[in-house]
């Protein structure tokens, strides 16, 4: 009977190590020529549009934030998202997240402000997955990151075979 309690547990472990394996390859193996050279986020449409050659590719609604969504971040522990234009600059396959791609924040005048007050900015901002101990289909409700911007497992991945290094990424109110 004691082996019961941790049947939610195994589970959810077994569902989770079945999951979708991380993509291989980042950008280069774009299908069909498709590939992102800016990333435009609404935070208050919730709304991320992946451009080509000024044309919409993809668009991806229901945008996760830090647990204080409005306003810019201005530093570190804050749980704000960034605003303004930055640049992905990388991808990380071993983020305690799936997938990861690095937004550049803070940029030099997200710095100086926050050494005028004599604070850090934070940093360390990206477009991520969910948790990876949650099953691959599983989602964190509500807003929850500290101030990184997060999507679905299946869009992570997606934008990761879209999305190469140097894309301009313009995050507005």
């Amino acid at each position: 009977m004691r082996i019961m309690r941790f049947l939610p547990l195994l589970a959810a472990l077994w569902l989770g190590a079945c999951s979708p394996a991380v993509p291989e390859a980042r950008a280069q193996q774009a299908q069909d020529g498709e590939l992102a050279d800016f990333v435009l986020i609404d935070k208050s449409d919730r709304t991320l549009w992946v451009y080509q050659k000024g044309e919409v590719i993809r668009t991806y609604r229901g945008l996760q934030y830090g647990d204080e969504p409005v306003g810019h971040k201005r530093f570190e522990g804050d749980e704000r998202t960034p605003e303004g234009r930055y640049t992905i600059t990388y991808g990380n396959e071993q983020s305690s997240y799936y997938l990861s791609l690095y937004i550049d924040y803070p940029n030099a005048d997200d710095r100086a402000y926050a050494a005028a007050q004599g604070r850090s900015p934070g940093g360390l901002i990206f477009l991520h997955g969910q948790p990876n101990a949650l099953p691959f289909d599983a989602r964190v409700p509500g807003d929850w990151t500290d101030g990184c911007i997060a999507l679905s497992n299946r869009e992570i991945a997606e934008l990761w075979t879209l999305i190469p290094n140097g894309t301009p990424i313009d995050i507005r109110p």
